[in-house]
């Protein structure tokens, strides 16, 4: 009963916020939040919005399998936010964009427009119910389902929630709503970290030397270049997650594009991308601290690393406290992703899709539709199972992700803005289907010939075989 007071509590804040924010309701507020946004407020807020509830579950998770490795995506990350700040925005802002996919109309015609739009919204949708689904599922496993709440009703409850705080004014209360949830997700965090401490006996300082003395405190992986944990594999694929799923999601993209310049969104983009790499490094301490506590206990570690702050949070090893700071970092986290999820694909269909960006009443119903197609995701993948969501989404994105790199690639390097409104024919549809299809192909072949796995690097190939598809149709 505590945690469904907590998650009404909760709620009832975010509904708070959201009449706050919507006593302008017009599509230049729900689309650019009428470009008014406080860049430090965006920032902060942008850090839950990208660390989502799959990082609070799955990270902490990931030192059984690949140790603190992840880290070396996050120093890629960091440089893929200041490419994306001081080479995309700039292009953005120049334009006045609405949605960031105009920008391939205005340089290449508009079936690679429209092209890039359709990529956006099966990426997108697939992705943000992949991560909605798990926080639906560890909800209703650990919490709801223990008051006979079948699953489907619980993911209907969630989406139902976040359509509400913004139906009205979409972005314009996702900037409010995102700063309170990334306060919230970070102070359960800190403080089930700060239990876990105390559980062991140990002073901060020892805690410190604990997680650096256990062999999943290694980050760094330059001797083995078949790994898919290698530095440079790491690295590069980070720059280029960031690219595709910040500087080319129109998700992502949004709320920095309300921002009051060019100038506040480059220091928006700048600041939540350097905090990533420390916002990580904490969710892998709480990984290493967890697997150490359970040895004490003499607790058996789940094979699946998406179940390790579950098993300990959910089920009241840690007090129930810690059940509560634990359903309110998920929830956080989870409704801070998947709300702008919904605003950026409502907002993508209206003006990229449908062409209609004046139309209060579609907007209206593409928002009830968007929602509508999110819950049948999710319940159709109920059977998904993986030992690492967010491995599996970074995978996803690989091949979803990649012709929206190519497409942009060339449009900055080869397209001309002569070329707006230009009909094309069903080229560029077809190179952007047949891109992650070959990719994919040269995949299994290398992994058959040469034993090579392909880890996140396939982004950078499919992005590759897009441009070169795009530059032997234009000549």
């Amino acid at each position: 009963m505590l945690i469904l007071f907590t998650i009404a509590a909760y709620f009832a804040l975010l509904l708070l916020l959201s009449r706050f924010t919507s006593r302008q309701s017009d599509n230049d507020t729900f689309f650019r939040g009428r470009r008014q946004s406080p860049w430090y407020m965006v920032a902060f807020g942008m850090i839950g919005a990208s660390i989502s509830g799959v990082t609070f579950v799955s990270v902490p998770g990931m030192v059984m399998q690949t140790q603190m490795t992840y880290l070396q995506t996050c120093i890629g990350f960091i440089f893929g936010y200041i490419a994306v700040a001081f080479i995309l925005l700039p292009l953005f802002y120049r334009n006045n964009l609405t949605t960031i996919y105009s920008y391939l109309n205005q340089r290449l015609g508009r079936q690679s427009y429209r092209s890039g739009a359709a990529f956006f919204l099966l990426s997108k949708m697939t992705g943000a119910a992949i991560r909605f689904y798990l926080v639906c599922m560890i909800l209703h496993r650990f919490m709801l389902a223990h008051y006979g709440i079948p699953f489907p009703l619980t993911v209907l409850t969630m989406v139902l929630l976040i359509w509400l705080y913004t139906r009205r004014s979409g972005i314009r209360t996702l900037v409010w709503t995102d700063t309170l949830q990334t306060a919230c997700m970070f102070a359960a965090l800190i403080l089930i970290i700060i239990s876990v401490v105390r559980q062991l006996g140990m002073t901060p300082a020892e805690a410190i030397s604990a997680i650096r003395a256990d062999e999943g405190s290694r980050i760094f992986v330059f001797d083995d270049w078949m790994s898919r944990q290698n530095f440079f594999k790491q690295f590069f694929s980070g720059i280029f997650i960031v690219i595709v799923m910040t500087g080319l999601d129109q998700d992502m993209m949004q709320k920095n594009l309300t921002c009051r310049n060019l100038r506040e969104a480059q220091k928006d983009m700048c600041t939540y991308g350097t905090l990533f790499f420390p916002a990580n490094l904490l969710f892998l301490s709480l990984g290493i601290l967890l697997t150490i506590l359970a040895t004490h206990k003499g607790i058996a570690i789940p094979t699946a690393g998406d179940e390790l702050l579950p098993m300990f949070a959910a089920t009241g090893l840690l007090g129930q406290s810690v059940v509560v700071l634990f359903t309110l970092g998920i929830v956080a986290a989870s409704f801070s992703s998947a709300d702008s999820a919904l605003t950026a694909m409502t907002t993508s269909c209206c003006v990229d899709i449908f062409r209609r960006p004046d139309d209060e009443h579609l907007r209206r119903k593409v928002h009830i539709a968007i929602a509508a197609v999110f819950i049948a995701i999710i319940i159709a993948v109920d059977n998904l199972n993986s030992t690492s969501i967010i491995d599996a989404i970074y995978t996803l994105c690989s091949y979803t992700y990649g012709p929206l790199l190519g497409l942009f690639a060339y449009a900055i390097c080869c397209g001309k803005d002569t070329n707006a409104n230009r009909n094309e024919g069903i080229a560029p549809y077809i190179i952007c289907l047949l891109s992650p299809l070959v990719c994919h192909a040269i995949s299994l072949i290398t992994l058959h010939a040469t034993g090579y796995h392909f880890g996140y690097e396939l982004l950078m190939l499919n992005g590759l075989l897009t441009f070169l598809g795009l530059a032997a149709f234009r000549r």
